[in-house]
């Protein structure tokens, strides 16, 4: 659409940004994530309040209260929104914040990405380009970053240290990144909505179907992004004073799970859901992102929750996330999304001024624009700081709705050490990333995640030493860094096909071996961001060639699928003649290496699956766009996800994963009787299955109890094989059967444990009763039932135990 005039101011700051040279406009006022690759070791500055800097620019730095680090940050914020025009302020709504050269504030780009490693999407993150060796002669140049195996596959490994792990490792690269002055310091990750329907486009960048594991995979990301080492733990002070290391981002927020489907898009559909399920599955991990991962930015989503923009909700942004969690940070438009309730939405009739308004009002801080980019010459600012003066103009919002985003926004920056520096990480630099430690902790999680779903007669692990050959075939064989690292990601430090890794064990015949391996499954074209697939089938060519291959093949061959989401392979899970069938994911740089550490048995398989596999007939029971989480009788729709899905479609279950030994559970010390006591004014009703009728206190609502009450128990996990293997101990609670409504079983707690061949390990769980045993009415309320519960203990080849919990109630 046509854009307005650029304001006088903003017409000085992009002249800064776009004009001057880059000489200069560094000796004037840098932005400390410009486009260049900086000096050899050092970036153009490391904080905002350097009085050479502020010099430089013929200021004077002690004339501004906000660089005077003695105060605290809510004081400073204040002084330098004060220092601001109106017009300032607009144009600092936007992810490519212009600053205020006029009162010593650089230019700010905030949109970077960290999805499973530094990401080249976005305008921040700039890697050198191998290309043009003569750009970066003289001075620090960086290629590569570790590329982790993408999130559906992390999830697989069921460990969290490692999901930790994973986000310290990005958040020292991301550091060491800024440091040269080639990236930001704030991430727009992880993304944490729960794969509701199987078709999704977007499984591959998600922890899975569970919200409690969802939510777990987002704290312990969020920590190893933030976290500050000693400065986290304990810390007691002001959370909004709490330093970051780089600030994370949970997104998106929310009931956001159609890209494209059938020509429902996300910047049109309108999801309706029931207050039950926002509650109980689409809110979840966000409420554990923020409440418990203190995360410091939410992302709002395109679409619409029950009619209005999630965006423009003032009942999601400021009344859930910040009044009712306490979110200490801002929340950040998807790209685009303000703009998209105009062009594509067309909510209200708003014009650009009153969807602008309606955003910062309902608690937007900052606005994601993807067309902030030079047209013709031109400049084109993003929508928010476009129409923001508008708005104002209009008398349609308040400047101080702008001041308030403007706190939000400058305190995660300081934060964050963008005014005054943090000399713990101004040291990183280049040998910080593509490091060995990171390069073995993307390895070592690519093998974490690995699922072994069919192992006929123990054909797997393959002793290398007794083949003279091995075929590999197949469209993955040679499979392209794209295909490998899936999407939201940059180059890697180093990249192993798969025919790669397993050539440095055998010899790769091109006429046939003794045994084949065939590289199957599917790649961005059919899954990713903007589509969502039609169906849950490899391409029919390639099953019609692994059945070939298989039939030719004197001995069981061995199928490796590459996915995000699930991929219904009924046909190879029933043949004889496929003997193995391993899920890789999409493994990463490191993933060649991944699949023949596995293959050849170096690594015995432990991960399980993170949401379920269905036969592709579950497609055809329901659209993509019913949000309903439960069977819809009156529809004929089955059940989403395990906790509700009780159909007969269903080729591998949530949690399902095999293993090259065999582990067996045994129950130790378990509890199996608790009593809350919360007077009975805190009573809440049940819904029960028809003959079946309740106590006179059916239900404890969680939110007026304390919720101390817990019920422990062990675990001895007994490796009874003869491999050394890892097991993750999955442990559901089931609620009372008599009620109607309520979910078959839901994650209560996990723990990957490793175990030594015909050893055990004893694991000790401790469940909170409001958490682990508490479900969601039809009246939202997040209720303890009374009546009997069963705790579940399964283990990855769908054997299990369990016990009986009596929960009653006191007066």
């Amino acid at each position: 659409m046509p854009m307005p005039m650029a304001s006088s101011t903003h017409l000085a700051v992009l002249a800064i940004l776009l004009l001057v040279p880059l000489s200069t406009a560094r000796a004037v006022l840098p932005s400390s994530n410009d486009d260049d690759g900086g000096s050899a070791k050092t970036a153009a500055y490391t904080k905002v309040c350097d009085a050479s800097r502020f010099a430089a620019a013929g200021l004077d730095m002690s004339r501004y209260r906000y660089c005077d680090a003695k105060l605290p940050y809510g004081d400073r914020v204040r002084d330098l929104i004060g220092w601001m025009t109106v017009e300032e302020k607009v144009s600092n709504l936007g992810d490519w914040a212009a600053g205020a050269p006029r009162v010593g504030l650089p230019p700010y780009k905030w949109w970077s990405e960290a999805l499973h490693g530094l990401s080249s999407t976005g305008p921040t993150t700039k890697f050198d380009d191998l290309k043009k060796p003569r750009l970066h002669s003289g001075r620090a140049a960086v290629f590569n970053g570790t590329v982790f195996a993408n999130v559906i596959n992390s999830a697989a490994s069921f460990n969290e240290s490692l999901w930790r792990s994973i986000g310290q490792a990005i958040s020292t690269e991301a550091r060491a990144m800024y440091n040269l002055g080639k990236g930001g310091l704030t991430y727009w990750s992880p993304n944490i909505n729960v794969v509701r329907d199987p078709r999704w486009g977007r499984a591959l960048e998600t922890p899975g179907e569970d919200p409690f594991v969802v939510g777990r995979y987002a704290v312990n990301f969020v920590r190893g992004m933030q976290d500050v080492d000693d400065a986290a733990a304990g810390f007691n002070g002001d959370p909004l004073s709490r330093p970051l290391k780089t600030s994370a981002c949970c997104k998106h927020y929310a009931a956001y799970d159609v890209d494209d489907w059938y020509g429902h898009t996300r910047f049109k559909f309108d999801a309706r859901v029931t207050e039950r399920d926002m509650v109980e599955t689409f809110q979840r991990p966000f409420e554990m992102c923020v409440r418990d991962g203190d995360a410091s930015a939410v992302m709002c989503s395109y679409n619409r929750v029950n009619g209005i923009p999630a965006c423009a909700d003032a009942r999601l942004l400021a009344g859930t996330l910040r009044r009712d969690w306490g979110l200490h940070g801002y929340i950040v438009s998807d790209c685009d999304a303000v703009r998209v309730m105009t062009d594509n939405a067309t909510w209200l009739g708003y014009t650009p001024a009153e969807a602008s308004a309606a955003s910062l009002k309902a608690g937007l801080d900052l606005d994601c624009g993807e067309s902030w980019i030079v047209q013709k010459g031109k400049p084109v600012m993003d929508f928010l700081s476009t129409y923001g003066m508008a708005a104002v103009r209009q008398g349609k919002m308040r400047e101080s709705d702008i001041d308030n985003a403007l706190v939000n926004l400058y305190t995660t920056l300081m934060r964050l050490g963008y005014f005054d520096g943090m000399p713990r990480y101004e040291s990183l630099d280049e040998k910080d990333i593509c490091s060995e430690a990171h390069r073995s902790l993307a390895l070592d999680g690519a093998r974490q995640s690995m699922v072994l779903l069919k192992n006929l007669d123990g054909l797997l692990p393959l002793d290398a030493s007794k083949l003279a050959s091995v075929a590999v075939r197949g469209p993955h064989a040679e499979a392209p860094e794209k295909v490998m690292d899936g999407d939201y990601t940059g180059p890697p430090c180093r990249y192993i096909t798969p025919r790669e890794g397993i050539s440095k064990d055998v010899n790769i015949s091109q006429q046939g071996g003794d045994v084949t391996i065939y590289m199957g499954g599917i790649n961005m074209h059919i899954e990713r961001e903007g589509n969502d697939r039609e169906d849950l089938l490899l391409p029919k060519n390639q099953t019609e060639e692994i059945l070939r291959v298989a039939a030719a093949s004197p001995s069981p061959i061995v199928l490796v699928i590459l996915s995000g989401g699930g991929i219904d392979v009924s046909f190879a899970q029933s043949h004889p003649k496929i003997g193995a069938i391993l899920w890789a994911g999409y493994p990463g740089g490191e993933g060649g290496h991944a699949i023949a550490d596995v293959i050849f048995g170096r690594y015995n398989p432990g991960g399980r699956l993170p949401l379920t596999w269905f036969k592709n007939k579950y497609i055809h029971q329901l659209p993509m766009t019913s949000m309903a989480l439960r069977p819809r009788p009156e529809h004929g729709y089955p059940g989403r996800t395990y906790k509700f899905y009780d159909g007969p479609d269903v080729l591998y279950p949530f949690g399902y994963g095999l293993s090259y030994t065999k582990f067996r559970y045994e129950l130790l010390n378990k509890e199996t009787a608790v009593t809350l006591a919360p007077g009975r004014r805190h009573c809440r009703q049940l819904s029960y299955k028809t003959g079946s009728v309740g106590p006179d206190c059916p239900a404890v609502d969680v939110a007026s109890h304390a919720c101390a009450e817990t019920v422990s128990f062990n675990v001895s996990v007994v490796n009874a094989g003869k491999a050394d293997g890892a097991n993750a101990v999955l442990v559901y609670t089931a609620p009372p059967a008599e009620l109607a409504g309520a979910p078959i079983k839901q994650v209560a707690a996990f723990r990957r444990v490793a175990v030594k061949a015909g050893a055990a390990e004893t694991v000790v769980f401790t469940l909170n009763v409001c958490k682990a045993f508490g479900i969601v009415e039809k009246t939202a309320y997040t209720v303890v039932p009374s009546g009997v519960s069963t705790v579940i203990v399964e283990n990855g080849d769908s054997s299990a135990v369990s016990f009986p919990v009596q929960i009653s109630f006191s007066a």
